[in-house]
């Protein structure tokens, strides 16, 4: 059995620009609820501030964050901040910005570019900061990327931001953003349930750029968290490491390629060691083998 002490540091690094930061990292979208953009029962403010602390105390110092972020009481961006502020120097917050939710919760339409500087600066204000460390564009069904991604290049240049992403991308998203500014990692969904973005995970990894998925462990189920039976391929590799499934599942997105960084969430402090122990485990050829199998159906 792994032990629960394994650390962050376990994952490896990979930069972000000029920021470093470790593989396995922190999702804060859970933080909000039992399942976030939807009603439900609001999640313990303590307990999702301990998960916060809990992480950072077990060496994760990328955390990804988004003002809309937020259900009927509670605000990831709040509670990163309650936790969390004063910031260590070496945190890393990536945050998105792109689609738009009035103070309801309901959708509204995808930011214009010249609103983009509003959601920058509500980020700013609900973290407490001066600058953002990552943006990424969450790209909302747009061919063409130029206007939106322009835009935050010039809140680049005005020091609001330090470095860019995006994220919901296809490959030709990455041409038209990286022809304007620097781009270092890229947010797409990607798992064993969900292997057919792998055409964008081989394009950052030819260009050095991190590559970030989400839903690794929801799959199917997305905001809401896993939702089907887990397939008896990662259980029989579970068990033979004496692991959880969802270490098996994270081990396998880090051992997809180098640049690859896990964001994992959670609203359980206990889920959060869990997560974080599976940057120690390293899976055998066989094991990967087995694994891709399933992510080839």
């Amino acid at each position: 059995m792994m032990s629960r002490t394994v650390t962050a540091q376990a994952s490896g690094t990979w930069p972000l620009g000029d920021l470093t930061v470790r593989r396995i990292g922190f999702g804060a979208m859970r933080l909000t609820g039992s399942a976030a953009f939807q009603e439900g029962v609001p999640s313990d403010r303590g307990r999702a501030i301990a998960v916060l602390r809990r992480a950072v105390e077990l060496g994760v110092d990328h955390i990804d964050t988004a003002a809309f972020y937020f259900s009927r009481l509670r605000s990831a961006n709040e509670l990163i901040n309650s936790a969390l502020a004063p910031y260590a120097d070496d945190l890393v917050i990536a945050t998105k910005v792109g689609p738009a939710r009035d103070a309801s919760g309901a959708w509204a339409v995808s930011a214009r570019p010249g609103e983009l500087r509003g959601q920058v600066e509500e980020n700013l204000r609900q973290l407490g900061r001066d600058h953002l460390d990552v943006v990424n564009l969450r790209i909302m069904g747009q061919e063409d990327i130029g206007e939106h991604f322009g835009a935050l290049a010039e809140l680049r240049t005005a020091g609001l931001v330090r470095h860019l992403g995006i994220s919901n991308a296809r490959p030709e998203h990455l041409d038209q953003a990286q022809a304007i500014a620097p781009v270092v990692c890229v947010q797409n969904r990607y798992g064993i349930d969900a292997a057919d973005g792998a055409a964008m995970l081989r394009a950052c990894g030819d260009r050095g750029i991190a590559f970030v998925p989400y839903f690794s462990l929801a799959g199917e189920g997305r905001e809401s968290g896993a939702v089907r039976a887990e397939h008896d391929e990662v259980l029989g590799v579970a068990r033979a490491h004496g692991v959880s499934a969802a270490q098996v599942r994270l081990a396998w997105i880090l051992a997809q390629g180098d640049h690859v960084l896990a964001i994992p969430g959670t609203g359980n402090p206990a889920h959060v060691e869990d997560n974080v122990a599976a940057g120690g485990l390293r899976l055998t050829e066989d094991d990967l083998r087995l694994l891709g199998s399933v992510a080839r159906r």
